[in-house]
């Protein structure tokens, strides 16, 4: 683990124990990781986005930091739980910008583009979390993975870790899991 890691952990140890004094801290030692996981998620989205980087980041750490009954163990429980306020907060600004009274629409974004060079499938994020909300029912744990590299940007050790499981185990559901979607958001059968 690296110093910054262990900071990390540290920081997050002692904000949980109640100890407020270290969130400024913890905020400079994260803020360019979580500005880079929320420009990745908004790469795909229409150029005049309302919402911008620095907006999903400080939203998505005024609720992380607001985690009353969170214990948490370590930078990788951290992100993994950045994830998925990352992804709620997604889904709602999209959920929003949907509504009829607002006359919305949709703009594809790609959940194929992360480590594997193949041809992109663009979805829509409302599309994605109903897949995901489906796609749990069947296989949670694949769910969750996908939770996690997609909107959390974590690695395939850094979900291992994260879920306490093997890195082949997560590849391989990964894999399972994307070719699921693929079929479901493309309107194919599986």
């Amino acid at each position: 683990m690296s110093d910054s890691q262990a900071d990390i952990t540290t920081l997050l140890q002692a904000i949980s124990e109640g100890d407020p004094q270290n969130v400024d801290r913890l905020m400079n030692l994260i803020y360019d990781d979580l500005k880079r996981l929320a420009a990745n998620q908004l790469r795909g989205e229409r150029n005049n986005h309302t919402l911008h980087p620095t907006a999903l980041v400080h939203e998505a750490y005024l609720r992380l930091v607001n985690q009353r009954s969170t214990n948490w163990q370590n930078r990788l429980h951290f992100f993994s739980i950045a994830a998925r306020i990352i992804r709620r907060i997604l889904i709602d600004h999209a959920r929003e910008r949907c509504a009829v009274k607002r006359g919305g629409t949709l703009r594809p974004i790609s959940i194929f583009g992360h480590d594997v060079a193949e041809t992109e499938s663009p979805v829509d994020l409302l599309s994605l979390d109903e897949a995901l909300t489906e796609l749990a029912e069947l296989s949670e744990r694949q769910a969750r993975i996908v939770e996690l590299r997609f909107f959390g940007g974590l690695t395939i050790p850094e979900v291992a870790t994260t879920m306490g499981i093997g890195s082949r185990s997560v590849d391989r559901e990964w894999q399972v899991a994307r070719v699921w979607l693929f079929h479901r958001l493309s309107g194919e059968e599986s």
